[in-house]
């Protein structure tokens, strides 16, 4: 085995479908992974780590991203690289773009290089030869396009964006493997027209939604997110006055009146993290 990780321990175990054709070493490391049948629509999963008392950013610069909230758990690390490898396009939100580090691709071999070739080979196995693409969300089109992102080719990168925002990137040079999708004039852009723009630029059938916090309130309030993974790290942050620290959700109200329900299906252990997984109810990307 390539990696020195321990398997993850299954406590709970509903999910349905079709196994998926894991390589032997994710088979170990991980399980058995379904997802339920689709026919006519893309799957889609958001995948978020959390603190106990649920912050998921400490918002500070140079440790906003999700390392510092999961310690940097190679369990999640291996989660986070088997979603990746099985999904046809990853969406991100420009914040989460700046959260992370500057080298960052929204790949499986990016964040668990350990692993990197038997996820290729899972995705040879889904007929996916090419990395997911990577899709950046930004209604103002405030974005470094010097990063390795959008830079080196090593991914496919789609910018979906408003009329105001293509304005401001086609102020800049924009590298010729990154295509710009103008989607309204201005303002907030919708989740169900982001998955209609990246049905239309790749045929997907699995789609992953890692952030931020806003961007999956948004999939959340459209009823379109089938399941959340999510990992729970065994630690505190806190929250003060003298800085925000967002939750898993911002920028939406649910509760009371619009309550979102999820249903359990799947927990598993690493350590001291746990790994859960929660279906939800949905509407057809159509509707």
């Amino acid at each position: 085995m390539s990696s020195s990780l321990q398997p993850l321990e299954s406590l709970f175990d509903q999910t349905q479908g079709q196994a998926l054709p894991e390589p032997p070493e994710l088979l170990t490391l991980y399980g058995p992974l379904q997802f339920p049948l689709h026919p006519g629509q893309p799957y889609l999963v958001g995948n978020f780590v959390s603190t106990l008392d649920g912050v998921v950013s400490l918002n500070i610069p140079g440790q906003a991203g999700g390392g510092p909230i999961s310690g940097e758990s190679p369990h999640d690390h291996l989660v986070m690289g088997l979603l990746r490898s099985v999904a046809d396009a990853v969406i991100i939100g420009a914040g989460t773009l700046r959260a992370v580090s500057p080298e960052h691709r929204w790949t499986a071999q990016y964040i668990y290089p350990a692993l990197g070739d038997v996820y290729q080979q899972l995705r040879l196995r889904l007929g996916k030869p090419e990395p997911p693409l990577n899709v950046v969300v930004t209604a103002r089109g405030d974005l470094n396009l010097a990063l390795p992102l959008f830079q080196s080719g090593d991914v496919p990168v789609m910018i979906v964006t408003t009329t105001q925002g293509a304005t401001y990137l086609s102020a800049r040079l924009i590298p010729p493997a990154v295509r710009v999708v103008d989607m309204q004039p201005t303002g907030p852009l919708r989740a169900r027209s982001i998955v209609r723009a990246v049905c239309e630029a790749r045929p997907c059938q699995m789609i992953l939604v890692e952030g931020g916090p806003q961007v999956l309130g948004d999939f959340l309030t459209e009823h379109l997110l089938d399941e959340l993974f999510l990992t729970l790290a065994p630690q505190i942050a806190g929250r003060d006055n003298t800085s925000f620290r967002p939750g898993l959700v911002e920028g939406h109200l649910f509760a009371p009146e619009h309550p979102l329900w999820g249903t359990l299906i799947s927990v598993k252990r690493g350590g001291s993290h746990l790994f859960v997984r929660y279906a939800f109810q949905t509407q057809e990307v159509a509707s």
